[in-house]
């Protein structure tokens, strides 16, 4: 009976494993929205997923912008020029940076899940001019949040 639990147990875990998908997002000098660009720079995810950002070209990094995350995320920044792998479980909006490239316009937005419980709160954070432009697109992309 034990190891039919157990067994149970590891099915259930590995079902979840096995949904959750692996999203890519290259940071570029020169993509198909112009310079200074994450591509896809909306992504909808699912709790659990993992969004790997990878420095397609050199002089990136991924940063969380400051009141763009969801309640219980913790800041997080990666170094230039390295890979981040960021696996999301809170649902909501999650805005992100490359410090270096911000006041570029370089801005990313990841929806996760289906609510939006920060929506108000991320779209009412002051972002530079290009990156405005940028993360309002982005918005207006996932799930048409206006």
């Amino acid at each position: 009976m034990k190891k039919l639990l157990v067994a149970t147990a590891l099915l259930i875990l590995a079902s979840g494993a096995a949904r959750a998908a692996e999203h890519t997002i290259n940071m570029m000098n020169k993509g198909e929205s112009g310079a200074m660009v994450f591509e896809p720079a909306a992504i909808a995810a699912m709790p659990g997923d993992t969004l790997r950002f990878v420095p397609t070209d050199k002089s990136h990094n991924v940063e969380g912008i400051k009141g763009m995350l969801p309640e219980g995320v913790k800041p997080f920044k990666s170094k230039v020029n390295e890979e981040y792998v960021l696996t999301v479980v809170e649902p909501g909006f999650y805005g992100v940076k490359c410090s270096p490239h911000y006041s570029m316009g370089m801005v990313a937005l990841i929806q996760v899940g289906d609510g939006s419980p920060n929506l108000d709160t991320a779209k009412a954070v002051k972002l530079p001019k290009k990156a405005n432009e940028r993360m309002t697109a982005a918005f207006v992309t996932l799930a048409g949040a206006q």
